[in-house]
């Protein structure tokens, strides 16, 4: 995305900042958290995945003459408003969980710290960011899980708008996924791409022979060739045929897999073909992936699925006002106490609780005032899970770009190793960790 960012919100938090500007709480200094309540769809554990992109969008939050422009001719604000608007940057404090890391309910994934004004403003695109890329994330880590070490491709832009295909490139990388086939997702995050051809190439020739033969001239025998376009035991002999013992792979987009790739293996086996690999991409899933843990199966591609959460396309996170300066300049814990929307007020630290070497508790630590909360010194038997992403405006670029993207990717793969073993399970569950709130000291 090129260009100003601040339009990406809900018009309410204009219209709140306009009422709030009007009667003098614009600038009461204010902490706000992002949060889930819960984790979709009995999972056992979320994924923190957008941070990086929402720093960089971020440094793009600014009212230019186009969007101080739309906003007066559509009377969205009031003329003081849309001078504040236009001196608009960010020059609080965020702190959050590095990107990567697992969250369980109630975690604060991440603490905006900033006058009213400042902070509610980013609500939405906060949202909106780690939302997405965190669904996408809790459902790449799964299908990793499944996996094991076979190697996984993300395959899903068809199925998502065009900026979202992008973003969910991204977050399937920092989760597991080794490439993609979204170009885009590789030139802008530095991730591996991958692709040969579709069945597109197969109908374009006269006969299925010479679609393999112009393939493995332009691309070479290391190239994967796509059997199933007609008849997949005469497409895998046909291809051996070509392309020789030393063809790089197959693959299989149809049919019921555990099935033909076992049959495909023994048919590659008989005709002197052992080190061609098999590569399956038929409407994948973690569970399809877990079924065929046993199949002679070598990579799989993922489409659909991981792109749109596995069937849950949002991390259900919420953005809430924790505490607020006074008039007379003391700090007041505030939640919102709906029934089943219950929030916990007041500033936090985190920590996750380790017993050699696996998680066994969430601890959130509450203070009711600003000052920060006890720090890692005080919790010797646990790991503190908060960084400093935005100093006072000064936004870390470390997080950002494909340095930040490489660096969520290597967090995760090292803190998903804290889960017990039973974390790892597929079937719906209660989070596997319970999440503890404690006062401070």
């Amino acid at each position: 995305m090129t260009g100003s960012s601040a339009l990406l919100t809900d018009r309410y938090e204009l219209t709140m900042l306009d009422a709030a500007l009007r009667d003098g709480t614009a600038h009461r200094n204010c902490v706000f958290e992002l949060f889930s309540r819960r984790l979709s769809g009995g999972r056992r554990f979320g994924v923190v995945a957008g941070t990086g992109r929402l720093l960089s969008l971020l440094r793009d939050f600014r009212f230019g003459d186009d969007e101080l422009r739309y906003l007066t001719d559509n009377q969205v604000v009031s003329p003081e408003t849309l001078r504040y608007l236009a001196g608009y940057r960010f020059s609080g404090s965020i702190t959050g969980y590095r990107e990567g890391e697992l969250y369980f309910p109630g975690s604060p994934i991440l603490t905006v710290e900033g006058t009213f004004a400042e902070a509610v403003i980013l609500e939405t695109l906060a949202l909106s960011v780690l939302n997405h890329d965190s669904a996408v994330a809790t459902a790449a880590a799964r299908m990793s899980v499944a996996a094991g070490d076979r190697p996984l491709a993300e395959m899903g832009a068809r199925r998502a708008a065009e900026e979202s295909a992008v973003a969910a490139s991204r977050a399937a990388y920092i989760a597991g996924f080794g490439a993609t086939s979204n170009l885009e997702a590789g030139r802008r995050w530095g991730i591996p791409t991958m692709g040969t051809a579709a069945h597109a190439w197969t109908l374009l020739h006269d006969t299925e022979e010479q679609a393999f033969r112009s393939q493995i001239e332009a691309s070479g025998v290391g190239t994967t060739l796509l059997v199933d376009t007609y008849d997949i035991t005469a497409g895998v002999d046909l291809a051996i045929r070509v392309a020789g013992t030393g063809l790089g792979g197959v693959r299989i987009d149809s049919g019921d897999l555990p099935i033909v790739a076992a049959e495909v293996r023994a048919q590659l086996d008989a005709l002197g073909a052992v080190d061609t690999r098999i590569t399956v991409t038929s409407d994948l899933d973690e569970y399809a992936i877990a079924a065929l843990a046993v199949s002679p199966v070598d990579a799989y591609g993922v489409g659909t699925s991981v792109v749109t959460g596995s069937g849950y396309p949002t991390a259900s996170m919420v953005y809430k006002l924790v505490a607020r300066q006074g008039d007379d300049g003391g700090w007041v814990a505030v939640a919102k106490k709906s029934a089943d929307k219950a929030s916990t007020g007041g500033r936090k630290a985190a920590f996750r609780r380790l017993e050699r070497g696996k998680a066994t508790t969430e601890l959130v630590v509450v203070s009711d005032g600003f000052e920060p909360v006890e720090t890692a010194s005080a919790h010797p038997d646990s790991r503190a899970l908060q960084v400093r992403l935005v100093d006072h405006g000064d936004i870390d670029a470390s997080f950002e770009g494909p340095a930040g993207t490489a660096a969520a990717r290597e967090h995760h793969a090292m803190v998903r190793e804290e889960l017990p073993v039973r974390g790892l399970a597929l079937s719906k569950s209660d989070p596997i960790i319970p999440t503890v709130f404690e006062d401070a000291q």
